[in-house]
């Protein structure tokens, strides 16, 4: 069969089960982001959730020893939350990014992208392929930038001419060695927008991120949050997207093309106050599908008691004395005496001082510390 016209019936085909984008590429070594990625580690600037050797998320050959060419894919998501419920004084709410919208992104374009390997294996006897979206070695940025999807903004996603950045990537590398697509030419130009309203300072420059200093990936970590960043931080519970927000290519953009991906407005903008006691089982059953609940609740409940001090919500003071008092776990413990030092009550300095005095473990003692030095408001 003549891979062209395999190739443009694998793009019909695409289309019809709902991927609004697809390119193709050739398997050879990624040999630009290989540098990229060792000044990254040189320079400290590495997540940790990268999956992985340097060889292997640069050389597709190590993955698959046949590989001859990616196939990336890429799908829309919405921009804008409609009926969005308001976050109020007594009622505040948190807020999922807009990649953790829906139904966790990760499955829908692993769905398409077995489906769309069963489609050219009932074409190609002795087709093989290897998918992956996101966790797998493959930097899904740089395949998709090869195959057409888009170009590298300086905000570190891909921005395609259709969607702006608001894109989900997939790729599968095979070992067929289809025509490739020609890259889309750069289109940041002179802006620097994404770079002046990064509030940490993490795009150091265009298309070069610190993750250790990125709100979105410190929103994620486990541990206590550093006090540097808990002011900025501000309602977010997972991720942050001020770096697409800004970006004029984004401007207008808001793509509702698949229901699976449409927000519950509910889930990403979540009551704050009874994050705080969900069990285990509790936020499985609410937030299991989305994208943002695979770090599990400490995250989210850790976030969300930094918001609750963002907002110095009052209505909150009983429930975080509580969670100070009560919570197996130091983060949170610990995160919940400086959130009610924070809001500032005298029931809440009091709370403090008695927890103190029966505190054992030393990191939680340093957050009481922190707690009692905020200035006193009156309830």
């Amino acid at each position: 069969m003549a891979y062209e016209t395999l190739k443009q019936e694998i793009i019909e085909y695409s289309k019809s089960i709902g991927v609004d984008k697809i390119g193709f590429a050739p398997a050879n070594e990624f040999a630009e982001l290989k540098s990229k990625l060792k000044l990254q580690e040189d320079s400290g600037f590495k997540s940790g959730f990268e999956k992985g050797s340097i060889a292997e998320r640069t050389e597709p050959a190590r993955l698959m020893s046949e590989a001859q060419s990616i196939i990336a894919i890429a799908i829309a998501y919405p921009s804008r939350l409609k009926n969005a419920p308001k976050s109020v004084k007594g009622d505040r709410r948190g807020l999922f990014c807009r990649a953790s919208w829906g139904k966790d992104y990760h499955h829908v374009l692993r769905e398409k992208l077995e489906l769309l390997g069963t489609f050219i294996k009932e074409k190609v006897e002795g087709f093989d392929y290897k998918p992956m979206v996101d966790t797998g070695e493959l930097s899904d940025r740089a395949v998709a930038e090869r195959a057409g999807i888009g170009f590298s903004g300086k905000n570190c996603a891909i921005i395609t001419p259709e969607f702006g950045s608001y894109v989900y990537l997939g790729e599968m590398i095979t070992n067929i060695p289809f025509p490739s697509d020609q890259p889309v030419d750069d289109g940041c130009g002179e802006c620097t927008k994404c770079i002046d309203n990064c509030p940490t300072g993490a795009l150091v420059e265009g298309g070069r991120l610190n993750a250790q200093k990125c709100i979105a990936f410190l929103t994620q970590t486990k541990g206590f949050l550093d006090d540097e960043y808990r002011g900025i931080i501000g309602n977010q519970l997972y991720g942050f997207d001020t770096c697409q927000v800004v970006c004029p290519k984004n401007k207008h953009v808001d793509f509702h093309l698949h229901a699976e991906l449409e927000p519950d407005p509910e889930l990403v903008k979540p009551k704050l106050i009874p994050l705080l006691s969900m069990s285990n089982r509790e936020f499985k059953e609410k937030f299991g599908d989305m994208a943002g609940s695979w770090r599990g609740k400490k995250p989210i409940q850790r976030n969300a008691i930094i918001a609750l001090a963002h907002y110095k919500e009052i209505s909150a003071v009983a429930d975080l004395i509580r969670v100070m008092q009560k919570d197996p776990r130091p983060v949170i413990r610990g995160t919940a005496a400086w959130a009610l030092g924070k809001i500032g009550t005298r029931e809440a300095f009091d709370a403090i001082k008695v927890a103190r005095e029966i505190e054992l473990d030393e990191e939680v003692i340093i957050e009481m510390e922190k707690g009692l030095n905020f200035q006193y408001v009156s309830n």
